[in-house]
């Protein structure tokens, strides 16, 4: 085995048995499959396949399986290993693995070190280890975490107020290397709030120049913890990315003010802001999940008229209209909305109905309609008749579609087979080498190959 080739499959999932095939061939009986290979170089069946051992109580074994992917020093190897070893209460073990990869360099290992120490009641030691390195985002949210466990907040504040310049503030993610100001701000915050001093932290935060990270706002969500509800609606009604808004409407959810959490999005989820299709969406799904379906596609058919032709829009408005079973209205609304556009529709847009026209007129009707389409032949089409087939548990015939694009369509492939129980034939399209090897980006010359 090879560090480099593990890594490579593992973070594209190419070329190797996937994490979900792996679970789809547990859950159709083939474990002996998933265990031989575990043995000839698949990661995620070895992963899986020690897991299983470990909860059979049988350590030794599932230690064996990965022995071969921990010995090319492979991080995620080792990390999976560790967890295993810690989650046996073998602690010190894992601490010792750990070690051992941080000492050799890997430059995620001491971020997980520092974090395995502190929850085995070595704070002080995963502190002092974090410290140096604190310049490293990622190993200065790990101190921080572990400032708790050793007592150290007022230490970890120190550090971080002085990574807190008063004259920059970056203007994207990528600004600086090392800890930019913006996560030192988000990091500061968390200790005083964790020392109750959250007044402190909310006027860190209003500082930021970066408000959200991953669809969610500190700030907002700081707000709603401590109950200060009516700032976090002042805060909804100015910040302008919709994350604050979003967090107050499901305060308000959990609360049971289904209505108050309907009125905050009525009343600034304005269509033509910004974020107007979002928040929409966001309203639409609340007003589905308390049984109001009908408002909820009154909101997405809104926002389809307004964006006609946003692909993702017109996704959920047919959802919407299929689980409310309004599926024939859905497709003349569609209809409609490809008419209002004066061209002809385009796949991309079109293979949007195929599960209305499946429940309005039955799969072969809708299969027929669908290959009418004059890029139906292509193969980005043929996953989606193929699902058609697959809903309606006719699997040899999406097995049969597929099947003649299948350097593309790998994964989904593999999976009916699966179910058809034709194993060696799913592991055979699963590893079957790339046809054109990937472009090699830098070198001279034309490419017409994606990425574009």
């Amino acid at each position: 085995m090879d560090a480099a080739d593990l890594d490579h499959r593992a973070r594209t999932q190419s070329g190797c048995i996937p994490p979900d095939l792996v679970s789809r061939l547990l859950a159709f009986g083939h474990a002996a499959t998933v265990e031989a290979w575990a043995r000839r170089g698949e990661w995620f069946c070895a992963r899986e396949w020690a897991r299983l051992l470990g909860e059979r109580d049988r350590q030794a074994d599932a230690l064996e399986v990965l022995a071969p992917y921990v010995e090319t020093g492979w991080w995620t190897a080792v990390r999976s290993t560790a967890e295993l070893l810690e989650s046996w209460g073998r602690a010190d073990e894992a601490i010792a693995l750990s070690r051992a990869r941080m000492e050799a360099g890997h430059p995620m290992a001491l971020e997980f070190h520092a974090r395995l120490l502190a929850r085995h009641g070595r704070g002080d030691e995963a502190f002092d280890l974090a410290r140096p390195c604190i310049d490293d985002w990622s190993v200065a949210t790990a101190l921080v975490d572990v400032a708790e466990s050793a007592g150290r907040d007022e230490e970890a504040a120190e550090l971080l107020a002085a990574r807190i310049p008063a004259d920059h503030r970056c203007d994207s993610p990528w600004c600086c290397r090392g800890l930019d100001a913006d996560t030192a701000i988000s990091l500061l915050a968390t200790v005083r709030e964790r020392q109750g001093r959250v007044d402190e932290a909310v006027t860190l935060l209003r500082t930021r120049s970066i408000t959200s990270v991953n669809g969610r706002d500190q700030l907002a969500d700081l707000l709603a913890r401590h109950d200060r509800i009516e700032e976090l609606r002042a805060y909804a009604a100015s910040e302008t990315l919709g994350d604050a808004l979003r967090c107050l409407a499901e305060v308000l959810e959990r609360r049971g003010d289904i209505e108050g959490a309907i009125s905050a999005y009525r009343k600034q989820g304005d269509c033509s802001s910004a974020h107007g299709p979002d928040i929409a969406y966001a309203l639409a799904q609340l007003l589905a999940r308390h049984g109001r379906g009908d408002e909820a596609i009154d909101v997405m058919r809104a926002q389809a008229e307004t964006y006609n032709g946003d692909d993702w829009i017109l996704h959920a408005l047919a959802g919407l209209y299929l689980a409310q079973g309004r599926a024939e209205e859905g497709l003349t609304h569609l209809d409609a909305l490809a008419g209002a556009r004066k061209g002809k529709e385009e796949w991309d847009l079109y293979w949007i109905r195929l599960p209305l026209m499946a429940a309005c007129y039955g799969t072969d009707e809708a299969v027929a309609r669908a290959r009418s389409h004059p890029e139906a032949g292509t193969a980005y089409a043929a996953e989606p008749i193929a699902e058609l087939y697959a809903d309606a548990g006719r699997i040899e015939e999406a097995v049969a579609v597929l099947e003649s694009q299948a350097a593309v369509h790998r994964r989904p492939l593999a999976g009916y087979l699966i179910e058809l129980g034709r194993v060696e034939d799913a592991v055979t399209v699963l590893k079957a080498p790339v046809a054109n090897p990937p472009v090699q980006w830098g070198a001279p010359g034309h490419h017409d190959e994606p990425p574009f």
